[in-house]
């Protein structure tokens, strides 16, 4: 491949070893082709060639020893063509430079040449070059002996009658004739002519324009001084390139970066005010572009020195500052902060020991190092820890009744045992800790009641909840090796809350997942156990950290799915939904007030009386929570702020009547399934998550009893039956036989029957063990085909001996059991201290029995056949 570099003198410096001089020809038809490529060579300028083409470097050396220091300089048209010699005359343009070779160094296996251009020349053929003879001599000797042959045909012609015609040693390209080994050659010589510049006159036109190429390059050069040595040497050499047209063109192009068409556009021109057009085209787009690169320039370097400038000057002022100690290094500044945190705090002996250490750690270290933002983060979370610091607590019972009662209605449980907790802190003269599960269904105010206790006892409140997690590190932290480790969530808690006594909720501790980072509920073990959360360790703190004053509180809808050994370490309170009067007082003091400010309807404009609320609750909002009512009522604003925007009305009063066109149609239009019990069915009462409600056991005859065939009965069940309350239902079928016998041994219509139990609203999945009295009560009244006393209810789990055992949910239960009119209640007798607690708003009114065996059952239900 060529190496080519445009050096603009007439007359290349003296360097290595100079061809003889001699006078350069005007006519020189056969000349050796040197391709170059993206620069053209223009006469009276001067290029350094290199070229290791074996062929073309043998050519050349025997050129110059002939004294034919001579060849012609060609661009190819393909700038990516990296051949020295090119394949055919159309790999080049036509129109190329007359080069004398002024220097020529012989490095081996490659020549380095100093050419300089002299005319334009173009090609006319391709020629054969013979093959190279031994010396000088020999070479004289053969052109001797082609003159003779050439003498010799020409007479032979003359006597023949032919026209004297000369066949020169040449061939077209195209010629099919030419052997494979010249074809592999390529295109080392061609004939050429010369190309001489049309006549022109020195205009006005053309001194105008002369004159803007001579002043394109004079900005040209000022803006970029990477020409102005060029111009320089140009100018030096002796050359009066300003007055000529013809070189100031040639040198208007050459100076320009212009791609090599345009520059061998200019080349073949031989129109000079033309070709000073082309070149002054070329410098113009050359100068907008130095201007471009100028300015951009500029605005570089002024940035660089603004920021230059502003850094010394920062520099400049905290060495000042810091010799008149008004400011410190960042480091030091860092140390500083960091002491001035844990100053007035009490930390333990080994967090004191661990921060100590980091400090000493941090002078060691460079502050640009990851390590040291690391170990500033570090010594951040552990400043920053309330070593020591506690909220003054509030100790007045008083106080405590008025901020709960003021938030909360009913509730009386949770609101007894944190008035005990204050008065044991009272009587301690010190804060505590403990850890409380509050369980119950959605609504009913399990995590408001936490913040009003924080407020009650004056202590910080944070919640977070747990429910879905599945990563062990939200609640220990990560490790520091890691990238973007942090403490876990009760460290974040205490730095937030900066107190070492706050009430930390757990929402939905029920609802905790697992996955391939840990179990999250096993590490809430160490967490919530009063022995050993006095020493609670972080992974990312790695210190101890003590827990034991903090008031945890979780929350659940149910315990089944919280582990055994978690729910061990709390004390679990029970918060139950709430009867209709509860919901009626909870909607006028706290529900009703709290929609008005929502929605800006006052109370002078929307008056909602008594007895549509009590429908609202009844007919639409008969889930265990208050959630679902404070829905419906702000509903009811949002309607009434309409009507009042439109002009409707000036004041709105929703009762009874309109209460539909507010909320909708009722949802629930009937109280119970039936008004008047017939023989094989029974109501019972059982506990969802949503609260309690009544539950119908129906029974009846698949087909007409037989008692001639002896056929033994059967017993078919549906209703969506867990597994639990199926084998209930198969206990049940056994004791009602066996008490069938005991009461009427005549009756064999359980043993002979095929009986088909149901439990109604199919779609609702049902278990549970709690409805054993109920069904062997339905099976007795279908056999007896007699009705049970009516608005009777009851609940208890049957053993196969006719035990009754203890069931949950009495509060729910009795609840359903009001909601739907039921005065008569039968429970078991081992829940008589959970009926007890109940308030008296709920127990007035009913008939309640509690029972130990089905024998009593049998007794109230039947009362004439006892």
């Amino acid at each position: 491949m060529d190496k080519t570099h445009d050096i603009h003198v007439s007359r290349p410096p003296p360097m290595g070893a100079l061809v003889p001089p001699m006078t350069v020809p005007d006519l020189f038809p056969r000349l050796p082709v040197i391709a170059v490529h993206r620069n053209p060579l223009f006469p009276k300028f001067v290029k350094m060639i290199e070229v290791t083409d074996k062929s073309l470097v043998d050519l050349i050396r025997r050129k110059v020893k002939l004294n034919q220091p001579y060849a012609g300089i060609f661009l190819k048209k393909d700038d990516y063509n990296v051949d020295e010699v090119v394949k055919s005359l159309s790999d080049i343009y036509s129109v190329g430079t007359f080069a004398q070779i002024y220097e020529l160094q012989d490095l081996g296996s490659k020549l380095r040449m100093i050419v300089t251009g002299h005319r334009r020349i173009e090609i006319k053929e391709l020629l054969i070059e013979e093959s190279e003879p031994e010396n000088v001599e020999t070479e004289k000797e053969a052109n001797r002996g082609r003159k003779l042959k050439r003498k010799r045909r020409m007479m032979k012609d003359s006597e023949t009658g032919e026209e004297d015609v000369v066949k020169p040693s040449f061939i077209s390209e195209g010629d099919s004739s030419e052997s494979p080994e010249l074809q592999q050659a390529g295109v080392l010589m061609v004939e050429v002519e010369n190309v001489a510049h049309e006549a022109f006159k020195n205009t006005e036109e053309v001194k105008a324009t002369t004159a803007e190429v001579v002043k394109t390059i004079r900005d040209i050069v000022q803006m970029n001084p990477l020409y102005r040595e060029s111009v320089a040497q140009m100018i030096q050499s002796g050359q009066r390139v300003i007055d000529n047209p013809v070189y100031l063109s040639d040198l208007g192009a050459a100076l320009t970066g212009a791609e090599a068409h345009e520059q061998q556009e200019v080349l073949e021109e031989t129109n000079i005010p033309k070709r000073l057009m082309l070149a002054l085209s070329l410098l113009k787009r050359d100068y907008e572009l130095s201007k471009i690169q100028q300015r951009i320039g500029k605005e570089v370097e002024q940035k660089v020195q603004q920021q230059q400038r502003k850094y010394l000057l920062q520099e400049q002022m905290k060495v000042i500052k810091k010799e008149l100690g008004i400011e410190k290094d960042d480091k030091e500044t860092i140390v500083e902060k960091f002491r001035e945190r844990i100053k007035e705090k009490v930390v333990p002996l080994q967090a004191s020991e661990v921060i100590e250490e980091e400090f000493n750690k941090l002078g060691f270290l460079d502050p640009h190092s990851s390590e040291f933002n690391i170990t500033r983060n570090y010594l951040d979370w552990l400043t920053s820890m309330p070593w020591g610091v506690h909220s003054q607590e509030n100790l007045e019972l008083n106080k405590a009744k008025e901020v709960l009662e003021e938030d909360h209605y009913g509730m009386d449980d949770v609101k007894k045992r944190i008035l005990e907790f204050i008065a044991v802190s009272q009587l301690k003269g010190s804060t505590q800790g403990k850890i409380l599960c509050f369980y119950g269904p959605p609504g009913v105010g399990k995590t408001s009641i936490a913040k009003s206790i924080a407020k009650a006892l004056n202590r910080e409140y944070f919640r977070f909840s747990v429910g879905g997690m599945s990563d062990v590190a939200e609640i220990k932290g990560h490790r520091r090796t890691y990238i973007g480790a942090m403490p876990g969530k009760i460290i974040q808690s205490l730095k937030k809350t900066k107190t070492e006594n706050p009430l930390i909720l757990m929402d939905e501790v029920d609802k905790m997942g697992r996955g391939w980072q840990g179990d999250p509920s096993s590490a809430l073990l160490e967490l919530l156990d009063p022995e050993q959360n006095s020493n609670f360790l972080d992974h990312y703190l790695d210190v101890p950290v003590d827990l034991s004053k903090v008031l945890f509180i979780t929350t659940a809808n149910v315990t089944d799915t919280i582990p055994e050994p978690l729910r061990d370490r709390m004390e679990m309170i029970d918060i139950s939904g709430y009867v209709a009067e509860e919901k009626l007082a909870i909607a006028e003091k706290y529900l009703v007030p709290q929609a008005q400010n929502l929605s800006g309807v006052g109370a002078e404009k929307l008056v909602i009386s008594a007895d549509a609320m009590t429908i609202l609750i009844k007919q639409y909002c008969r889930e265990s929570g208050v959630r679902h009512l404070q829905k419906q009522i702000e509903k009811i604003h949002r309607k009434a702020a309409y009507k009042l925007v439109e002009g409707e009305s000036s004041k709105i009063t929703v009762s009874p009547e309109n209460l539909p066109d507010f909320v909708g149609k009722a949802l629930f239009t009937h109280d119970r399934l039936y008004d008047m019990m017939p023989p094989g069915v029974v109501m019972g009462l059982a506990w969802t998550s949503m609260g309690g409600s009544t539950l119908f056991i129906e029974t009846t005859l698949k087909r007409p009893l037989d008692l001639e065939t002896k056929e033994s009965g059967s017993l078919e069940i549906t209703g969506h039956l867990g597994d639990v309350m199926k084998e209930s239902t198969q206990i049940a079928y056994t004791v009602s036989k066996s008490f069938l016998m005991e009461v009427d041994a005549s009756n064999q219509f359980l043993h002979h029957g095929h009986i088909h139990l149901h439990v109604p609203e199919g779609a609702t999945p049902k278990d549970g063990p709690s409805a054993g009295c109920t069904i062997v009560t339905a099976l007795l009244s279908l056999a007896k085909g007699m009705p049970i006393r009516q608005n009777v209810a009851m609940t208890g789990e049957v053993s196969l001996t006719g035990k009754v055992l203890p069931v949950g949910g009495i509060k729910e239960k009795t609840i359903a059991a009001k909601r739907v009119g039921v005065n008569c209640i039968i429970l078991p007798s081992e829940n008589r201290k959970d009926y007890s607690d109940l308030p008296a708003f709920i127990t007035d009114g009913l008939e309640v029995h509690f029972v130990e065996k089905y024998r009593e059952v049998y007794d109230i239900v039947f009362p004439n056949n006892s």
